[in-house]
């Protein structure tokens, strides 16, 4: 057991690589799901608000993704910038 990490962000970062690897949009929309379902635990879990907020902030632009391919990925690359 890791004292002091959330568990839940290496499975959402895991589940996001999956998704953009993903080959087809069933695959792809269903590990978007999975990431935006481990942000939310990840944030959760959460007792620094900063973190909070981030984590809810990628777990809607997980399920945005999903949602829409094209509108997500956009917030998505935008995130990464930062």
């Amino acid at each position: 057991m890791s004292f002091g990490r959330n568990p839940h962000v290496a499975k959402a970062e895991t589940a996001e690589s999956k998704a953009q690897t993903a080959k087809d949009g069933i695959a792809r929309e269903a590990a978007w799901r999975d990431a935006a379902r481990h942000w939310d635990r990840a944030a959760d879990r959460e007792t620094d608000d900063a973190r909070r907020a981030e984590y809810a902030a990628k777990a809607e632009a997980a399920r945005a993704t999903a949602d829409d391919p094209t509108k997500g990925e956009g917030v998505i690359a935008k995130e990464l910038l930062n």
